[in-house]
């Protein structure tokens, strides 16, 4: 039996250096883990997170729970029959409810072969906070993330005063009473945690959020076709609507060689230099994508 661990959180909260920090502490006690990743958009910039030595399947185009159980019932049966590994890590798409996306890892066929060991979600402190600024159906869905993990993590309380921490953390509690919360910055979380992890399914309602349900997240996969100034750029950022939640791809920038790794999350932005000739594209991740004016192009999706 291989465990089985499902990171759960809304988009930007920061469910991928959750990932990167897990394989690394795995790897060192001798551990190999596997990894499904999940991502909304075309392109699959999040694992660039994943090493090479990793065995890695992912699921572009939509999230686990609404449109790709099939698809993730083939990803785990090719895992297990093609691959070496000791723990499973999946990476759900900030769309996902994680019940939903649990019960597509629950799967006769693997019933003797997983062990589900329950699901970490990744909650946003800062985002926590202004959670009352959020559309109705954003907000059930993050709330519900949160609602049903057996562990949280509650990340960026870097980003808090020591009384935003007691009351998020209060709050938080108030709301699931049965999981540990874990304060986190950059979301490091000792594996061992981890290891005492035993799932236990609650009788909670579960609301439905999917794409295309209540929730009308979409993305949107634009290509750059010439290079931008980064000023120029990050003041149209600035002019977005709170329904873009994230962006993230490769930006070309004037007077550099090679585009610059993007990342966008509620306002907080993040430029990292790329040392190989990226491909100039980002995707936009929020509700109604696909109205947006983008900077310094007409309709190149």
């Amino acid at each position: 039996m291989k465990d089985v661990y499902l990171l759960s959180g809304f988009l930007g909260s920061g469910k991928t250096s959750l990932l990167a920090h897990i394989i690394e502490q795995f790897k060192a006690e001798g551990i190999k883990p596997a990894v499904i990743m999940n991502e909304l958009g075309k392109l699959a910039f999040d694992s660039r997170a994943v090493d090479n030595e990793v065995p890695l399947k992912e699921m572009l185009e939509g999230c686990i729970c609404c449109t790709g159980s099939e698809k993730m019932e083939a990803q785990l049966q090719m895992l297990l029959e093609g691959e070496d590994f000791d723990v499973l890590l999946i990476e759900t798409t900030g769309a996902a409810h994680p019940v939903e996306a649990m019960d597509a890892v629950l799967s006769p066929l693997f019933a003797n072969k997983l062990n589900m060991k329950g699901i970490i979600t990744v909650a946003d402190c800062k985002r926590w906070l202004d959670r009352d600024n959020m559309t109705p159906q954003t907000r059930m869905l993050f709330l519900e993330q949160i609602k049903h993990a057996h562990l949280i993590v509650a990340n960026k309380i870097d980003l808090l005063t020591e009384e935003e921490t007691l009351t998020v953390t209060m709050q938080i509690q108030a709301l699931n009473d049965v999981a540990p919360i874990i304060q986190t910055s950059n979301s490091k979380l000792p594996i061992k945690l981890l290891k005492n992890m035993e799932a236990t399914f609650h009788d909670k309602e579960v609301h439905e959020a999917a794409i295309g349900k209540q929730l009308t997240l979409s993305s949107r996969l634009h290509t750059f076709q010439e290079g931008l100034h980064q000023e120029e750029f990050e003041e149209w950022v600035r002019s977005l609507p709170d329904t873009v939640y994230r962006m993230k791809g490769y930006v070309p920038l004037k007077g550099h060689k090679n585009p610059f790794l993007f990342q966008y999350a509620y306002g907080m932005v993040q430029w990292l230099p790329e040392y190989m000739k990226m491909p100039p594209q980002i995707v936009i991740i929020g509700e109604q994508v696909d109205k947006l004016e983008i900077i310094g192009s007409g309709r190149n999706d």
